[in-house]
């Protein structure tokens, strides 16, 4: 098992707990992508995809009707994404993506959360050597399609990993792993050979992992959930080690 696998053993997903908090995410980056490549999905590979991450996640469907009607209202807000990097205490790498209409209030906010719990916000850029920006399909295994065999087929897109697994809400699924710029050849591989696409995202994932103590895991949680919990934050990633269970 490589790194991808390590990483998705590590990484918390709290913030998917929270429904509307999902939405929001899941809606912004639908009104981000409406607005880039137009609002037909047959026309927008990635609107599309996001569409089916809404679907997995139980979004209504007038909800993402409304975040695809915000990327042609003229009086929404005007969302932009962009990345914060910087180092929570203990020396973890912290990297914060954001989709915001005020980006004076979203690094101010982020900036006073890294300084109140002990760390501080880096320059952009900084933290690209330690994280690998990665693309992630969720998708239902196939009948007749071995994962041997799909492996090998999938290489030529820019899979590098695939992992099986089952989760509670979605059942077997099968995660696959590529570069972040293989994403729309591996999207348009698996529409076009029948596969069910659960989901799809973009992930850092650390090129190593720390290992902290129980106590300061807590203290590092505080500052990971005021990230979270902040409006304009998309997602957050770090390379904190957790014990295995």
């Amino acid at each position: 098992m490589g790194r991808a696998f390590e990483y998705r053993k590590a990484r918390k997903l709290k913030r998917w707990g929270n429904m509307s908090r999902t939405f929001t995410r899941i809606g912004k980056e639908i009104t981000i992508a409406a607005k880039a490549g137009g609002p037909d999905p047959d026309t927008n590979p990635r609107l599309r995809a996001l569409m089916q991450n809404a679907k997995a996640a139980n979004m209504p469907k007038d909800t993402v009707e409304r975040a695809i009607k915000k990327a042609t209202d003229k009086d929404s807000s005007d969302y932009k994404e962009i990345t914060y990097e910087g180092y929570g205490p203990f020396g973890i790498a912290i990297f914060v993506e954001a989709a915001t209409d005020n980006n004076t209030r979203t690094v101010a906010n982020v900036r006073s959360y890294f300084t109140k719990h002990g760390g501080s916000l880096g320059t952009q850029g900084s933290l690209t050597f330690l994280f690998e920006h990665k693309s992630l399909f969720k998708i239902r295994p196939k009948d007749g399609v071995g994962l041997d065999d799909l492996e090998l087929e999938l290489i030529d897109y820019g899979v590098d990993e695939l992992i099986e697994d089952e989760d509670e809400e979605l059942g077997q699924y099968i995660a696959l792993y590529g570069g972040f710029e293989d994403y729309s050849n591996i999207q348009k591989y698996l529409e076009e050979n029948g596969f069910e696409i659960i989901s799809s995202e973009f992930v850092r994932i650390p090129n190593d992992l720390k290992e902290v103590t129980p106590e300061q895991r807590a203290t590092l949680d505080k500052l990971l959930e005021k990230l979270e919990e902040d409006e304009d934050v998309q997602n957050v990633f770090h390379n904190i080690k957790e014990d295995e269970e």
